[in-house]
């Protein structure tokens, strides 16, 4: 089932999520539903709550960047088919050279600015069959996980802009605020109900 996805303001995306437990209500629908609803907006990520769950949840799909001419072949071998749910994570080590790229997010439709991020990453976390793991991962893929992080922390790619580059983009997030954003799929604006 598709969600609609929660823009810009929405008090959700700012609590920090909670832990869950493998008897949380209707566990393997919601992350079902979040999938659809990832792949449906022609996300690479979303997170919890973005669907208007404070808790700790978020799914990758990194396919969709294996295609890009700006990545090795090697990369690109990484990213196809890196398809992952993450539950209850914690990322434990940032290390490497800290790098940018033109991030977006679905929560944030028309807005991309470049965010800078250690390229490499160990998170612990469960899968969706509830095993526990430990991995390390870097480029593109780490950069995916720690947008989607963020999310269950309540931060936003926004906070990690400069004060000046928030002023520029400030009128386009009162406009998603506002629900005057137009993406191709339903969304949940703070001052609005659903579209």
């Amino acid at each position: 089932m598709i969600l609609p996805i929660y823009g810009y303001g929405e008090a959700v995306l700012r609590k920090i999520g909670e832990d869950i437990t493998p008897e949380y209500p209707n566990l393997q629908q919601t992350i079902a539903n979040m999938y659809d609803t990832m792949y449906h907006a022609c996300g690479v990520g979303l997170a919890a709550p973005q669907v208007g769950l404070a808790i700790r949840l978020f799914i990758v799909d990194t396919t969709p960047f294996a295609d890009s001419d700006e990545v090795s072949k090697e990369e690109a071998e990484q990213l196809k088919d890196f398809r992952r749910t993450f539950i209850n994570a914690t990322i434990v080590k940032e290390e490497g050279e800290i790098w940018g790229f033109n991030e977006g997010c679905l929560s944030i439709p028309d807005v991309r600015e470049d965010v800078f991020r250690h390229e490499k990453i160990t998170i612990e976390y469960f899968d969706e069959n509830f095993e526990k793991k430990t991995e390390v991962f870097d480029g593109l893929i780490a950069r995916v996980i720690q947008h989607e992080y963020d999310h269950i922390e309540g931060v936003l790619f926004t906070d990690h802009l400069s004060a000046l580059r928030k002023k520029m983009i400030g009128k386009k997030l009162q406009n998603i605020m506002e629900g005057k954003a137009r993406p191709d799929y339903k969304m949940k604006f703070a001052n609005l109900k659903i579209k």
